[in-house]
């Protein structure tokens, strides 16, 4: 049976392996930005996303560009905080998600988007590369922070996920705060779901043939809102992955992406990488992005920056599945390569120096 496992896990690195680029043929990728090279230097540090998909300049006013930047550093504030003072990553993490799920301007938490019942359903999960210990709940509709309900799976019961009614149980019992399911659902998100539900309504129409005045599906695709992501590396060299997410707008209900999925949109391990992912769930599901990332790291000793350009760049695109991701190495290597116009993303180091980005 070890002979089996073994061989199955040798065949899986090579096929990861054979998407990856030469080491020795292929430089970093523009984005990947390498932290505390120097020697001497303090590498830990986090970075964070806000969610990747059609985010244009052309889309964007000044004023809620410089909203989008304000919320995206406060997140990175509050997990500097937490590492500063010699915290844990588990906590930063918590902390920066924190922030992105009460700050409506995101996909998780108040602000999330809304499935096709009109409701928000929200997922989240979070790890620890340290123990490999992780939790995550899904399809919860009254939890204020879904990432504090999943750091409570992780570590205050036997099991990884929780999903439903059940997390929600869960939650009352372990005093996590709970809220009105309308404290959700903004007057932007309720919008934009009806304008989605109309478009659907002119697609359908088409397609029995009505006769049409204009374009049968003329409303941007207004799915894509990504999801919120951290992953720190704390002063004892210790790795966190944490993702959260309201989903894709106009989901049917029930429907389950990535993020809350162990290996898919969210892992962590001191051995190789921490990892968020945001995009489109199914094909970070099927490709397991998360951990194929940190294969490459650990099995294919590819630099991090490589590891990420190989599957996010490559492996994604020729499947046409969109999004992004952000990840950092035990070194405090970082990077946050994206396949779509634009991702909200952020970096803070040790010195506390801030770098905040939107577009391409």
């Amino acid at each position: 049976m070890l002979r089996i496992v073994r061989t199955t896990l040798l065949c899986t690195v090579s096929v990861l392996a054979a998407c990856a680029p030469s080491p020795q043929s292929s430089a970093p990728a523009p984005d990947a930005m390498p932290a505390g090279s120097g020697m001497g230097q303090a590498r830990w540090g986090m970075v964070i996303h806000g969610g990747a998909g059609t985010i244009t300049r052309e889309q964007m006013t000044p004023e809620r560009e410089a909203a989008y930047r304000a919320g995206l550093e406060r997140a990175l504030r509050a997990g500097y905080a937490v590492l500063q003072r010699g915290g844990p990553s588990l906590d930063a993490v918590q902390a920066a998600i924190n922030v992105m799920e009460d700050d409506s301007l995101f996909n998780a938490g108040k602000g999330a988007v809304l499935n096709a019942e009109g409701n928000a359903e929200l997922d989240a999960a979070i790890m620890n590369g340290a123990t490999l210990a992780a939790g995550s709940v899904a399809g919860v509709h009254r939890v204020r922070n879904p990432i504090t309900l999943a750091r409570a799976v992780m570590e205050k019961s036997p099991h990884v996920m929780m999903v439903g009614d059940g997390a929600e149980i869960f939650a009352r019992q372990q005093g996590i705060t709970l809220v009105d399911p309308g404290y959700f659902i903004t007057a932007p998100r309720r919008a934009s779901w009806e304008r989605q539900r109309a478009a659907d309504s002119v697609r359908a129409a088409s397609g029995r043939g009505t006769a049409l005045n204009g374009p049968a599906y003329s409303v941007p695709d207004e799915r894509k809102f990504g999801t919120v992501g951290a992953v720190a590396l704390d002063q004892a060299g210790n790795l966190a992955a944490g993702t959260s997410t309201g989903g894709t707008q106009m989901k049917r209900y029930g429907r389950v992406g990535d993020a809350p999925i162990i290996g898919a949109g969210t892992y962590a391990n001191n051995r190789s990488c921490g990892v968020s992912a945001t995009g489109t769930g199914e094909y970070f599901i099927r490709n397991t992005v998360a951990h194929s990332i940190c294969a490459l790291v650990e099995y294919g000793h590819l630099p991090l920056a490589q590891a990420a350009d190989s599957i996010v760049m490559r492996q994604l695109v020729a499947q046409n599945g969109d999004g992004g991701v952000i990840a950092m190495d035990r070194q405090g290597n970082w990077v946050w390569p994206f396949n779509t116009s634009g991702m909200y993303r952020g970096h803070i180091d040790a010195a506390g120096n801030v770098r905040v980005e939107i577009f391409k």
